[in-house]
């Protein structure tokens, strides 16, 4: 298990080596991983969370897969300033939601199978006065004030709130060490600080031993966050991101990083990803690699058919496929990506192209139908007056514009 991890970039830190490895031998363990509802859906930096826990069930571990209707409530601290606080209503919706994605992928089935819990369930009912005998004594305050996060805040200010954070995290893991066994909690490398107190909780309350490992923060060649666009976050709810812009975002992926992603965030064998990165060198135009990705990561979070349909839509928009194949949804937030535009009449092919920002100006719009390098639909069009509705408009409503052979958009008659 922990080959195929580190084979795959996947541990940034952990506790000793040795002891992890003899414990994942002598197995099945039961491990955790928590997720805080501060919004309601999960993105993939989450999604790479989940998949670590699925690696661990798939090789026979036992998962508790927690939601933090208590934590959620807090938000843990951020290096940029105080989180906004969300109702009580609000949290316990998303704890919701947020159960029913995490669901998706893990199984509740057989010896090993995965465990919901809600840390609300033993801090709702606990009181001040036993939370600071019991948890709040094991913490010394100089060792939380050296934490980075925190340390990083002390000018600007923290609330006692974040700042008492990382007791209730801690708490997390020692009250899962006695209900369950938990002897392990996977994250994050953010996550570290809070993850090894927990482990030094189980030791100072109970005696126990517990591990813990921490997956690397993913990024981009440039060193920026990855799961971040100029269209922003890139959601597992396919109401905020949509399949064929979550496709997108992993079609987009930048040669230099995509190996790591498949070994990352698909469970295709290494040796197998090796040898398409080695054709992927070879042909890097043929963007082999990030095919082979956004097929494989789509497929997983968002099922085989919605992962056909993105395909079929990014060939379609580009004339190497029929429009009228594609669901009119999937056409839809495509050319929302796109960066179609809203109107409210029928415009003519020179106002659709520059609605659609193909082109700066009507001049500039009428050039590229004079020079034939103007579509409606994957057709040439010839006449810069023509305007576009009846046949001309998808579903009633769309139409596809396209200058040249790359640059796509479209338009959207809101009638």
């Amino acid at each position: 298990m922990l080959d195929d991890l580190e084979a795959r970039g996947l541990i940034a830190h952990s506790t000793d080596r040795d002891a992890l490895r003899a414990a994942l031998d002598d197995g099945p363990i039961t491990y955790y991983v928590g997720f805080d509802p501060t919004a309601p859906s999960l993105h993939i930096g989450n999604l790479l969370q989940i998949l670590t826990a699925r690696r661990l069930q798939l090789a026979g571990h036992r998962p508790l897969m927690l939601v933090g209707g208590s934590t959620g409530l807090i938000g843990d601290p951020k290096e940029s300033g105080e989180r906004s606080m969300n109702s009580r209503d609000t949290v316990a919706a998303w704890v919701e939601r947020i159960r029913e994605q995490v669901s998706r992928f893990m199984s509740f089935e057989g010896d090993n199978a995965a465990t919901m819990v809600n840390n609300l369930d033993w801090t709702e009912g606990l009181g001040t006065i036993d939370f600071l005998r019991d948890i709040g004594k094991h913490f010394p305050v100089n060792r939380m004030l050296a934490r980075d996060v925190v340390s990083s805040r002390l000018e600007s200010g923290i609330s006692y709130t974040e700042f008492s954070y990382v007791l209730l995290q801690s708490m997390d893991f020692l009250e899962l060490h006695r209900r369950h066994g938990c002897v392990l909690q996977t994250g994050g490398s953010d996550q570290w600080g809070n993850i090894t107190a927990g482990v030094e909780l189980i030791r100072r309350a109970d005696g126990g031993k517990a591990h813990a490992l921490a997956t690397p923060l993913i990024t981009k060649a440039g060193g920026t966050k990855f799961g971040k666009t100029e269209s922003g976050t890139v959601w597992l709810d396919p109401d905020r991101t949509s399949p064929y812009a979550f496709h997108q975002s992993w079609i987009q992926a930048e040669d230099s990083k995509v190996g790591e992603y498949l070994k990352q965030f698909t469970f295709v064998p290494v040796d197998e990803i090796d040898a398409l990165m080695a054709e992927h060198a070879e042909k890097p135009g043929l963007r082999l690699a990030q095919r082979r990705l956004a097929a494989e990561v789509t497929s997983l979070v968002h099922g085989e058919a919605e992962t056909r349909a993105a395909e079929l839509a990014a060939q379609a928009l580009f004339g190497r496929g029929e429009l009228t194949d594609l669901p009119i949804a999937t056409l839809a937030a495509a050319l929302r990506e796109a960066g179609a535009a809203e109107v409210d009449e029928p415009p003519t092919v020179v106002d659709a192209l520059v609605a659609g920002g193909l082109v700066d100006s009507r001049s500039a719009a009428r050039r590229a139908v004079a020079e034939g390098g103007a579509y409606v639909n994957n057709v040439r069009v010839d006449d810069p007056d023509l305007r576009l509705q009846g046949d001309l408009l998808l579903d009633g409503e769309w139409a596809v514009l396209r200058k040249g052979k790359r640059s796509v958009s479209g338009v959207r008659v809101a009638r």
